[in-house]
């Protein structure tokens, strides 16, 4: 299994020792002097199955905290590990309550960037198990809806009133409430924003 990691500091040297020691404890490696440059890699090409960010905190284009932040908007969710040559405990707690896994001090130690990573592509496992679980369980309740049930649950995807539902069916508004209400409780959705976002993130109907 391959592992990848995306290394983004703005220090040219830094980056290549840093590479040629991740690549000599066999990961594959993606390196970036700049946010902007990963971030539009990130988001243009197909991240690899098994990866994790090596992030710096602080560079002068983006904060590693900002383009945390933006990948999170983007629905990109990789296991982050920050880095800095800063002790500064502020950032630290910042970094962590974005979900970071944990927060190593340049120059980095041998045996604590390895045990991050480690503990980066357990969580990355983790996260795609419980991915695959979430789609097992979501394609069973999507076969539970009849064909009606189903254009009922690509209206309100689509974000239409009933009114309008049952118009381009051709059916009363009370029976697409019923509909609607059978769909939300086949998929075990709490509210409407619920099921569409599950439905947008499964990408199914």
């Amino acid at each position: 299994m391959q592992r990848t990691v995306y290394l983004i500091d703005d220090n040219a040297d830094f980056r290549q020792s840093t590479a040629w020691w991740l690549e000599g404890a066999g990961y594959a490696v993606q390196s970036f002097g700049k946010p902007s440059q990963a971030m539009r890699y990130l988001t243009s090409n197909a991240v690899a199955e098994h990866s994790c960010l090596l992030l710096d905190v602080r560079m002068p284009e983006m904060s590693g905290l900002d383009l945390h932040d933006q990948l999170n908007r983007s629905g990109l969710h990789l296991p982050v590990i920050y880095m800095t040559g800063h002790g500064d405990v502020p950032l630290a707690v910042e970094a962590m309550s974005k979900g970071a896994l944990t927060f190593l001090e340049k120059p980095l130690e041998d045996e604590a960037l390895m045990s991050a990573l480690e503990a980066a592509f357990v969580v990355d496992a983790n996260q795609h198990a419980e991915d695959r679980e979430g789609e097992a369980c979501y394609l069973e309740r999507f076969a539970l809806l009849t064909p009606r049930e189903r254009e009922v649950l690509q209206g309100i995807v689509d974000g239409k009133l009933n009114k309008i539902i049952a118009y381009d069916l051709g059916i009363s508004v009370k029976t697409v409430e019923l509909h609607r209400s059978r769909v939300m409780k086949k998929m075990q959705a709490g509210c409407p924003a619920a099921l569409v976002k599950m439905v947008l993130t499964r990408r199914v109907a």
